[in-house]
């Protein structure tokens, strides 16, 4: 590029403006001084304006911001503070509800505790219980065995016939039809004077069930314990016959000892199979003879366990196996 002239380059930048040259100077440099003022004040007064347009905007720019962020702020603020007030609101739902839990949990702990103490007290009643029922059931088996055994002895003196035919005229003189039994089958027990003192004799029950085919059983009551065990020990030795039919001459035992007697009835027959001599002896207990020598057993429990051990007898007495082949 080519370089300007000084004059021209002088007139781009203009004259500098000094005191003497204002004061001091010729008309034309007095007014191109002025026209040069002029300018350098416009210029600067647009530039002023430029400067204050630019604050302006600035300042509005600002303010929008801060409108801007104030509302958002605000809203924020706003959303968070319900937010807060939701917060604090479940927060408190949440206290009642624990608060509400913790008072049940603390009534259900009661109750539980009152049930545990309640339930204690119940078990040790329990105890106490069974232990009252557990010595009255002793005393009940005691007393229980004492009757029966005041029973039995207050039989000792009687007989029990079995077989005898209900007939009428058996009936009206069973103390003369008892003379026979012992005159057909065992003369030489007779006493002096041929004639058996009986203190009463009658059938038993005492009424008639039409319904039974067996006839009633015999009760005779003698005056002497002497002459019925002779009469027993006669009618264990053989069988017993009245008029040419066969009838049984036992114990009159209680209730309780007719019962007891009657469960060795499967183990007796068996053992009788077997050549074991059974035996029944009083009140209810069973005998046997076996391999030379005498075994008594006061329970079935006893002669199973007995037998069990036994080879020779294991298996033999399975009371419920005979019971179901019987059946």
């Amino acid at each position: 590029m080519a370089h300007m002239a000084p004059n021209q380059a002088s007139r781009k930048k203009g004259k500098k403006v000094t005191i003497e040259n204002f004061y001091g100077g010729s008309t034309q440099g007095k007014e191109e001084n002025e026209e040069e003022i002029q300018k350098n004040s416009e210029h600067a007064s647009q530039n002023g304006n430029y400067q204050q347009a630019l604050e302006d905007l600035k300042l509005e720019l600002i303010q929008k911001m801060e409108t801007f962020w104030k509302e958002k702020w605000e809203k924020e603020i706003s959303c968070l503070t319900d937010k807060t007030a939701q917060l604090e609101k479940e927060l408190e739902a949440s206290n009642r509800r624990a608060d509400k839990a913790e008072k049940q949990n603390q009534s259900l702990m009661t109750r539980i505790k009152h049930l545990e103490e309640s339930e204690m007290i119940k078990q040790q009643e329990s105890i106490k219980q069974t232990q009252i029922i557990n010595e009255l059931e002793e005393n009940i088996k005691y007393l229980t065995e004492k009757v029966t055994d005041l029973e039995n002895r207050g039989r000792r003196e009687n007989l029990r016939i079995i077989g005898l035919p209900e007939k009428p005229e058996v009936n009206n003189k069973l103390d003369i039809i008892l003379e026979e039994i012992i005159k057909e089958n065992c003369p030489h027990v007779l006493e002096q004077g041929g004639k058996i003192e009986i203190e009463r004799i009658h059938r038993t029950p005492s009424i008639l069930n039409p319904q039974k085919t067996t006839p009633r059983n015999v009760i005779a009551k003698f005056k002497s314990f002497q002459v019925k065990e002779k009469i027993l020990q006669e009618a264990k030795k053989k069988s017993f016959r009245y008029k040419g039919a066969p009838i049984r001459i036992t114990h009159d035992l209680a209730a309780n000892t007719l019962r007891d007697r009657k469960a060795w009835n499967t183990i007796f027959r068996k053992a009788r199979e077997l050549v074991l001599q059974p035996r029944i002896n009083y009140p209810a207990k069973l005998t046997i003879y076996f391999q030379g020598k005498v075994w008594a057993f006061n329970k079935i429990e006893d002669f199973q366990a007995f037998a069990k051990k036994r080879p020779e007898l294991c298996g033999k007495f399975d009371i419920q196996a005979q019971k179901a082949r019987e059946t």
